[in-house]
């Protein structure tokens, strides 16, 4: 093993982390002292937790998006973005596995969220990835709604609205996953 990159290498990355764990401490004082109009800084830590399910066997990538398109629809969900990120990319002349990303929405329950407070715009709209691993095997993944539920206490429409929407997501992941809608 060559050891002469590796502790410059080593600094470099204990120095970025520290950079990292200072910045929480350091960019809103930055940004107020001597700026007469600095923007208000917030910074949120949730933990990254996703939701992932693999294809049923017998499930193909394109009976997966049929059958969450159609439970999206059940559901009064409207697809309100996909973009075909893999396609995207093999059009350049870049290879790439599948990868689709679809967005869902019920535009006056984001609405209501966003008024209540803005920070749920960012998780907006509710979005399910469709993507094939480096072994060829199709997964689905989101969001896993409970940690912005649980994240702050609102008021009982709204906790209403987040489970709810929570539950018609993974009913269309579960769809997708599974073929049946």
């Amino acid at each position: 093993m060559n050891t002469q990159g590796v502790l410059p290498m080593l600094k470099r990355t204990l120095a970025s982390a520290a950079l990292l764990c200072l910045l929480p401490l350091s960019l809103p004082n930055a940004l107020a002292s001597g700026v007469a109009n600095a923007p208000e800084v917030n910074m949120y830590e949730i933990g990254q937790t996703v939701l992932k399910i693999g294809l049923a066997d017998g499930v193909n990538p394109d009976d997966a998006i049929d059958a969450m398109n159609s439970k999206a629809v059940e559901l009064n969900m409207k697809l309100v973005g996909h973009q075909n990120v893999g396609a995207e990319l093999e059009a350049r002349g870049l290879e790439s596995p599948r990868l689709e990303i679809f967005q869902f929405c019920r535009p006056e329950d984001a609405i209501k969220m966003v008024r209540f407070n803005t920070i749920y715009a960012a998780y907006m709209p509710c979005s399910i990835a469709l993507i094939e691993d480096n072994d060829g095997r199709y997964w689905l993944e989101m969001l896993n709604l409970d940690m912005i539920i649980n994240a702050y206490e609102l008021p009982a429409e709204l906790q209403a609205i987040a489970i709810t929407i929570n539950g018609e997501m993974l009913s269309i992941i579960t769809a997708g996953a599974t073929g049946n809608f």
